[in-house]
């Protein structure tokens, strides 16, 4: 079972929640916009979606989201909020590699067919190679031609690797005002690509300790993945606001296109 099965519970759910400003989501929002090429009553598969930080807002736009996640607690408010919102939202809960893609679908049109997805959170890291050419398999299968696919990550080793960072603590601050302390400690291994991660949250008297991998491709590594799958790229960001992605950039966003059939 891979370790994302069981990590978002408890204070990493907590501290995670808590992290993702208002004025991030609105970025990563405007981006997915501006780069997927979709209309209203569009499909778009929003793949690790949480909480719906992203699917509700661009429900509310119009868009037909369905979004998958790992997490019965996300996935349970999730649905809440569409319920709440009469907003045309399928939540499933599942893991991406082996959830049935094409039997769900939320808005009429072909069944399995989107016509653009996104991954953003930094999950598409989580993927060692054959789990990766799975997954972009997957949703190479379920994209219309010409559907756009969005990926978010900070672990392509133009990004992580000039300014890696075996430790590291953040104080990350709650809606109610007090403070969830964060510490990471990484272990990158070089043969594999791959960084461990033991990962530390305290919160008053409680601690919760988690471990984590992400793997690390280079970017022309994941170019050929994405091909391979096709799904060519067809841009690299380095920012929200669509600036071409140069080394040493914090993340990287990875938009690719379903070739024609």
């Amino acid at each position: 079972m891979a370790w994302y099965h069981d990590f978002f519970h408890g204070l990493p759910q907590l501290a995670w929640k808590a992290a993702q400003t208002d004025e991030q989501t609105q970025l990563d929002l405007e981006l997915i916009v501006e780069t997927l090429d979709f209309g209203p009553g569009d499909r778009l598969l929003d793949v690790f979606c949480g909480y719906g930080r992203h699917a509700l807002p661009l429900a509310r736009m119009g868009a037909h989201l369905t979004g998958i996640d790992i997490a019965p607690d996300y996935i349970a408010e999730l649905q809440s909020a569409a319920r709440q919102q009469k907003l045309p939202v399928v939540a499933v809960e599942g893991d991406v590699l082996t959830v049935p893609l094409t039997d769900i679908q939320a808005g009429a049109g072909p069944a399995g067919q989107f016509d653009a997805a996104y991954c953003l959170g930094n999950s598409f890291s989580f993927f060692p190679r054959p789990d990766l050419q799975n997954f972009l398999g997957r949703l190479a299968t379920v994209l219309r031609p010409g559907g756009r696919l969005l990926v978010h990550s900070q672990m392509v080793a133009e990004s992580v690797l000039p300014d890696y960072q075996p430790r590291n603590w953040q104080p990350i601050e709650l809606a109610d005002g007090s403070t969830l302390l964060f510490m990471v400690e990484n272990t990158y291994h070089p043969l594999d690509g791959r960084i461990d991660s033991q990962l530390t949250y305290v919160y008053g008297t409680e601690t919760q300790v988690r471990t984590a991998q992400h793997y690390v491709y280079t970017l022309a590594d994941l170019s050929q993945l994405f091909n391979a799958a096709g799904l060519p790229l067809i841009d690299a960001f380095g920012t929200e606001q669509g600036d071409p992605y140069t080394v040493g950039d914090a993340d990287a966003w990875l938009l690719a296109e379903k070739v024609a059939d």
